[in-house]
């Protein structure tokens, strides 16, 4: 199992609808897919179709030890995707964790003893806008780092950081941590400070940034409102075709040996 963190500290670029349609896109490829919502929101879980009743085993019960990866994973609506939900207590977790000894490490070894025999293909792992000890534990049982990225000025800043921090992770706690890509997403093409932005971060960048772009578009607004990925609830609308076109790069960049059959 390989494990992608979906992170960036900045909020709203789009990272819960961007874990929700990639980790769908893989799944619709022949990928077993695991999804661990890891914010506090629960929006992911929400996005998906899980009721906040249906969450009994949670994100917080992984990270406390208070359950196993087999028993907080549960399925989906979508056929090879599963999810780990998160509820609200999760933010006291933080607090709680504040005194654990490796408290930085508790999701990566809540997933070691059974990555390789959870029959999963890819784990996906929505983490809070912000550098926490959420984010931390994410980026610590990370193999990789996908990062979305909004198209506007300020993101700009938010990605100097957030390079900042992954090079302290990879000092600090996870020296194998990589960045598999930075998807740039909210494109509009009628705004010019889109494509200048786009095109700084290109130039930053070079091809850390994938080629395929997530649109502006209300379909992926409107599906979470509905309990379902986009790619559900309109597969041919312009943001699905862009998940879609993001999932096959995705997996051109993902290790050979670690690729579904």
């Amino acid at each position: 199992m390989i494990t992608i963190a979906i992170a960036n500290q900045k909020g709203g670029v789009g990272k819960t609808t961007t874990a929700i349609n990639i980790a769908t896109a893989m799944a619709a490829t022949g990928w077993k897919t695991l999804l661990i919502d890891l914010d506090p929101q629960g929006n992911a879980s929400t996005g998906l179709g899980v009721a906040g009743a249906d969450r009994e085993t949670t994100s917080y019960d992984l990270l406390l030890d208070q359950a196993t990866l087999v028993e907080a994973a549960q399925p989906t609506e979508i056929p090879g995707l599963d999810i780990v939900p998160a509820t609200q207590d999760l933010s006291g977790a933080e607090v709680e964790l504040v005194s654990v000894d490796d408290r930085t490490r508790r999701l990566s070894d809540a997933l070691a003893p059974q990555a390789g025999s959870s029959g999963y293909d890819v784990c996906f792992i929505d983490c809070p806008p912000s550098l926490s000890l959420l984010t931390l534990n994410a980026l610590c049982a990370a193999d990789t780092l996908l990062v979305p990225l909004q198209c506007e000025f300020f993101a700009l800043e938010g990605l100097s950081q957030l390079l900042q921090t992954v090079e302290r992770v990879q000092q600090g706690f996870n020296s194998d941590l990589g960045i598999v890509g930075v998807v740039l997403t909210m494109f509009d093409r009628r705004n010019r400070l889109t494509d200048q932005v786009a095109d700084d971060v290109r130039d930053c960048l070079g091809e850390l940034v994938f080629e395929n772009v997530i649109p502006r578009n209300v379909r992926l607004s409107e599906a979470p409102s509905h309990g379902m990925p986009a790619l559900v609830y309109d597969h041919t609308c312009p943001g699905s075709r862009a998940y879609i076109g993001l999932a096959r790069e995705l997996i051109g960049r993902l290790p050979e040996k670690r690729k579904a059959a």
